[in-house]
């Protein structure tokens, strides 16, 4: 980043910001600073570990019986595109601010210190919750392995989904605190580690792709698009509105419910978000960090539609398993050998997911403490290893406490919400310091600005409409308790205090 001069903070007020080069600054300090380790190569192995998981072996069953057949392949579109407008808003954060903590040290720098909260809040929640139900998911599939050598493990130690009652997930307990120990041992080991599983992932995902063209039919591509049902009621809370802005209500199948589908796979995504936590770990962060967060993207895109289509083709949409339909696929076609290598590399693939959304949220919940709205206790990296792993051991022992007696159900509706809150944020925030600070160096920087923010707000707000009632009242009272923190706190020991002359 070419020099520039330095201002104060914007205001005394609830929308202070925090200046870039302040941003800068402040990961220089010796007992602050995170080690620089990571390449482009690392971001975007980082990146396909995180998005190919939950989505790609659990949703495409669910989504394609449930809501848009073998237009699924569609709906994973949509989510693409989604996620592709937050990228390129995210592409050029990252390289113009390469701190940690994404779109919390993003919003910090345009949109103010309480937005900047509030998207932090929302950002610790959104990657505790997703490690916490991935790692249930992994406890799942490494059951199933078991039980096929005829390994069973005792109800109590399965969790409450298995227990039917009290029950605590010992694997799931067991991920995340290794997973916790590999982070805190240092981000090129977490690299390494990450970049032989994904090697085992993706090889399973092409397997899965080349061998099923052999048993697909073109019969169950018909119809591609299901006739229109209605939705059930309390379903998302766009039917009302779509109801009286438009004149029909959204379905389930049709066209409508390729939009349906897609604010559900939209989860299958989740991850690429989390590659810009590790700006202020890369050696080039100005060149690698929009190439990592836009090749990962891409290539998660791809795979994804191409699974959806071998999968729907093998066997019709209606009688997709949902809880794993790429092995019962293979099943139902006589082939149960790829069926249990599908489920080994669910297995596997997994950890990656688990280990990236925890190192996401620990560089978060780091970025937050350095700047005082949390503890400053957190911000001390350590002295080896260069990595923040006071925050790292709390969360791990929280989240791997939290997965132990997780049963899951909506959660990851959840986390959806606060994803897609975090990309309504940081496209606002990318017009907002395109106006206010023009003469920054941007390495890379968002075409057709404001269009393309405009269109991911737009294309993110109308995502989110398409959740649950119930999972707007969950995340309001998240974010309620998120500003009084706040007030209680982190106002108060803020450190941009010491820039307007306060103790």
């Amino acid at each position: 980043m070419t020099a520039q001069q330095d201002t104060p903070p914007s205001s005394d007020g609830l929308f202070r910001t925090k200046t870039v080069e302040q941003s800068i600054r402040d990961t220089e300090e010796p007992e602050h600073a995170l080690k620089k380790s990571l390449s482009a190569l690392d971001l975007t192995v980082f990146g396909v570990g995180v998005i190919i998981g939950t989505g790609i072996f659990v949703l495409t069953g669910k989504v394609a019986k449930e809501t848009a057949g073998p237009a699924t392949a569609l709906a994973f579109v949509v989510a693409g595109v989604v996620c592709a407008l937050a990228a390129l808003c995210y592409a050029e954060f990252a390289s113009t601010v390469p701190v940690a903590g994404s779109a919390y040290t993003f919003s910090y720098a345009s949109l103010g210190e309480l937005v900047a909260w509030i998207i932090g809040w929302d950002l610790v929640l959104e990657f505790a919750l997703g490690t916490a139900v991935v790692a249930v998911g992994w406890s799942g599939y490494v059951r199933s392995l078991l039980d096929n050598f005829g390994w069973h493990m005792p109800v109590l130690l399965s969790g409450p989904d298995v227990a039917k009652g009290f029950g605590f997930d010992i694997l799931a307990f067991a991920l995340v605190l290794v997973l916790t120990v590999v982070l805190v041992l240092g981000m090129k080991l977490s690299a390494r580690v990450t970049t032989v599983v994904v090697a085992i992932k993706v090889t399973v995902v092409l397997i899965v792709i080349v061998a099923g063209l052999f048993f697909v039919k073109a019969a169950n591509y018909s119809p591609f698009i299901p006739e229109a049902q209605p939705q059930p009621s309390g379903a998302g809370l766009t039917a009302p509105l779509v109801q009286l802005m438009f004149g029909y209500a959204p379905t389930n199948f049709g066209v409508m419910g390729i939009f349906t589908a897609a604010s559900v796979v939209f989860f299958a995504f989740i991850g690429f978000d989390v590659v810009a936590t590790a700006a202020e770990e890369t050696k080039l962060p100005q060149r690698d960090m929009p190439r990592g967060i836009l090749a990962s993207l891409f290539i998660c895109t791809v795979l994804y539609v191409a699974v959806s289509l071998v999968v729907t083709g093998m066997e019709h949409y209606s009688q997709l398993s949902v809880e794993a339909p790429l092995a019962d696929a293979f099943k139902a076609v006589g082939h149960p050998v790829y069926a249990g290598l599908i489920s080994f590399g669910a297995a596997i693939g997994l950890t990656t997911v688990c280990l990236i959304l925890l190192l996401g949220q620990t560089r978060v919940f780091f970025a937050m403490s350095r700047d005082g709205l949390l503890p400053r206790f957190f911000s001390k990296t350590h002295p080896k290893f260069g990595t923040p792993y006071r925050p790292t051991v709390l969360l791990g022992v929280i989240i791997a406490i939290v997965a132990g007696f997780t049963s899951i159900n909506e959660l990851a509706t959840l986390v959806n919400i606060g994803t897609l809150f975090a990309f309504v944020v940081v496209a606002l925030g990318v017009m907002v310091l395109r106006r206010t600070r023009p003469e920054l160096h941007r390495a890379f920087r968002t075409p057709w600005v404001p269009l393309i923010p405009i269109l991911s707000v737009a294309a993110s707000v109308w995502l989110m409409l398409n959740l649950p009632a119930e999972t707007w009242l969950r995340f309001g009272i998240w974010m309620a308790i998120g500003v009084v923190v706040y007030f209680a706190y982190g106002r108060g020991h803020s450190r941009i205090n010491e820039g307007l002359g306060r103790p």
